[in-house]
């Protein structure tokens, strides 16, 4: 998709620039230079995660989400509420679409849960290995429910028939150009403030993986992908191998520009 077909999109819709730049994770000052035409080469990533804006297939209308009277004040019943086709993430009371997943996402997100679910498996472990999309009712009241890629879950007592009420103890976040800003920060603040004691957060693009042990005083700690890494809640039995999470990012040359 070319800059001009963005604009037509753009004004189609109806988004302003400050609704661009949440829903795609690129930064206002940038959308706002791309679509002035002060920025003629943008770079890839950037012009890649305004193109998966653009082009979904079941995007959530902003002009509801966004409205004066309904800013911030979504709950769990208007979540439930949404046609089942519709994919989004509630945050106090606001809701963020969230496109289909690539198929590097999935296969990275399957690796992990993977990885965990076997561990779990073969030490006849109690906790519940939890793959996307699966409903986390976070902090236990109306206005937060999320879809964490990857999450393990140790407290039988949380678990419902529609998904999980609390926080999980271990959350595993891929990102993508379009949800980078909410993977890093917004969720970020949100699971720590939960109770979730294990964050990591894989950045494909950047071949980098932050650990968040929340009960570590060490944290965050930054990781390449050329090497296992251990889940803290474990307190290292587990070790996460990225050998083939690696090759796969290589493969499909993600970092051509």
């Amino acid at each position: 998709m070319t800059i001009e077909e963005m604009r037509a999109k753009k004004q189609e819709i109806g988004y302003s620039y400050a609704q661009i730049s949440e829903l795609s994770g690129v930064p206002l000052g940038t959308v706002q230079k791309i679509f002035s035409g002060e920025t003629t080469s943008p770079r890839y990533d950037t012009l890649q995660a305004l193109e998966q804006l653009f082009t979904r297939r079941n995007m959530v209308r902003e002009e509801p989400a966004y409205s004066a009277h309904k800013q911030g004040s979504y709950t769990v019943d208007d979540y439930r509420a949404l046609p089942e086709e519709k994919r989004v993430e509630l945050i106090d009371g606001y809701f963020y679409d969230m496109s289909a997943p690539t198929f590097l996402h999935q296969r990275i997100g399957g690796e992990v849960y993977r990885q965990i679910a076997n561990f779990i498996m073969e030490h006849e472990g109690d906790c519940q290995p939890l793959i996307a999309p699966v409903d986390i009712q976070l902090d236990c009241d109306e206005k937060t429910m999320v879809q964490p890629d990857v999450a393990i879950l140790c407290a039988d007592g949380k678990i419902r028939w529609w998904g999980v009420f609390g926080a999980p103890d271990f959350i595993l976040e891929i990102i993508s150009p379009s949800t980078k800003r909410k993977d890093y920060t917004k969720k970020l603040t949100k699971y720590m403030a939960a109770g979730v004691r294990e964050y990591w957060i894989l950045d494909p693009y950047q071949k980098k993986l932050l650990v968040y042990f929340f009960e570590s005083e060490e944290c965050p700690v930054i990781y390449g992908l050329d090497q296992p890494v251990p889940i803290g809640i474990y307190q290292g039995e587990l070790e996460i191998q990225f050998e083939h999470i690696a090759r796969w990012v290589e493969d499909v040359g993600v970092f051509h520009e």
